[in-house]
């Protein structure tokens, strides 16, 4: 291919492009004035659609208004469908009925038959049923006139104008499904992006306002048992706050951006919450009174934000049911980093007569359930549920490359 080539297919695609992006009137128009200036050429004469072969005459002035008239509505086609294939219609007729020269501006009456097939949105029967009426009328005026057509010959010609018309009507039947399936992807898109938002609200709200009202009541506490250690227990209310905070404001940012995560750019992989945080999770459930053992396995390597995220809220779920349901009970917290996953195992000690943290179900609340959904969409598993020897287990494998540095 040559180089003249190269850079001439860029150019006609840019060109289309900023054609499509025209307004539909100028579209229209230039299509009006192309099919007025064809039926100029001598070449087209015997182009077009002819019915009725009544004794030809000489072209006149009437003949040119008739041609006029059977281009120049094409302008409005999309715009007032239904008026242009009247008006057009209505040329046609009276062209044949004068038994004027075939011209290929009588092609307009096709695309006057396609544009309100597919863009005619109200009367469309109506508009079929006077259509054909019309036609049968003209049928009678041009045998009275002496054509020598018979009845199998308008049939034929009718089954032509009915093809242009089913041909626009397919293609509005076309686009009116593929905007339902657009609609029906947005509102599914929309939905998954509320329950994303309902997790994630859950995730912060919930863990945070909890380890606040253990450290709230223990610092109470502490006010008439040991005032001078109340204000740790204070510091840390406010440090909890502050994460909440931290990450509430994140949230807004992922709210506030519109069609994109915040969280799929640098700047939000640096505020959301990953695995190298999890640190201060352990430490917050320990100034709540929570005893927490954390360990690691493995090299810890940057991994996607989606799969850090996922694994935070894993851990911060955990504990969060932690100290609700088993406080002050040993917790452990171990994270297994693998070439290609990550492992997270939460346990946490409790009697064996009853699970100390409640399965999701029907009537519970969200965050185990939403967790399992949120790893299931990163090809993960998560189980939960109480352990033989008593007490609450978490386990998730959450597949994941490190990511290149």
């Amino acid at each position: 291919m040559s180089r003249q080539a190269t850079w001439s297919i860029p150019l006609l695609r840019a060109s289309l492009d900023r054609w499509q992006e025209r307004d539909a009137v100028l579209k229209d128009g230039v299509l009006a004035l192309a099919l007025t200036l064809l039926a100029l050429v001598p070449t087209l004469s015997q182009i077009g659609a002819q019915i009725g072969d009544l004794p030809e005459r000489p072209a006149n002035v009437l003949s040119v208004g008739l041609v006029l008239a059977q281009t120049v509505p094409l302008a409005v086609r999309r715009r007032w469908p239904a008026a242009c294939l009247a008006a057009i219609a209505g040329a046609f007729a009276v062209y044949q009925a004068r038994g004027f020269a075939t011209t290929f501006a009588s092609m307009g009456l096709y695309l006057a038959l396609y544009s309100a097939g597919a863009h005619q949105v109200r009367f469309r029967h109506g508009l079929v049923v006077v259509a054909s009426a019309g036609y049968a009328v003209l049928a009678v005026v041009l045998n009275r006139l002496g054509s020598p057509n018979s009845l199998p010959d308008y049939l034929a010609f009718w089954l032509a104008l009915a093809a242009a018309w089913l041909v626009g009507s397919t293609v509005r039947a076309r686009r009116t499904e593929e905007a339902e399936r657009r609609r029906l992807a947005a509102e599914v898109a929309t939905a998954a992006e509320r329950a994303r938002i309902a997790r994630e609200l859950h995730d912060v709200v919930t863990h945070h306002v909890t380890a606040m009202v253990v450290q709230a009541d223990a610092a109470q506490f502490l006010l008439t048992s040991a005032p001078e250690r109340a204000g740790e227990g204070l510091t840390a209310v406010s440090d909890t706050g502050r994460r909440a905070l931290t990450e509430l404001r994140y949230l807004l940012g992922v709210l506030e951006a519109t069609g994109e995560s915040a969280s799929a750019g640098p700047a939000g992989a640096g505020r959301a919450p990953a695995l190298g945080r999890v640190g201060d999770l352990v430490e917050q459930a320990r100034r709540s009174g929570q005893p927490v053992e954390f360990g690691e396995q493995g090299e810890r390597r940057p991994r996607s934000v989606d799969v850090e995220l996922a694994a935070y809220r894993v851990v911060q779920e955990a504990l969060t049911n932690a100290i609700k349901y088993a406080a002050g009970k040993p917790t452990r917290i171990l994270l297994r980093h693998g070439d290609e996953h990550i492992g997270i195992e939460v346990t946490t000690d409790g009697p064996a007569a009853a699970p100390v943290m409640r399965k999701p179900g029907p009537a519970g609340g969200r965050g185990l359930a939403g967790l399992r959904a949120r790893v299931r969409m990163l090809d993960g598993e998560l189980e939960a549920g109480p352990r033989p020897e008593g007490g609450f287990e978490v386990r998730a494998t959450i597949p994941s490359k490190p990511l290149q540095e």
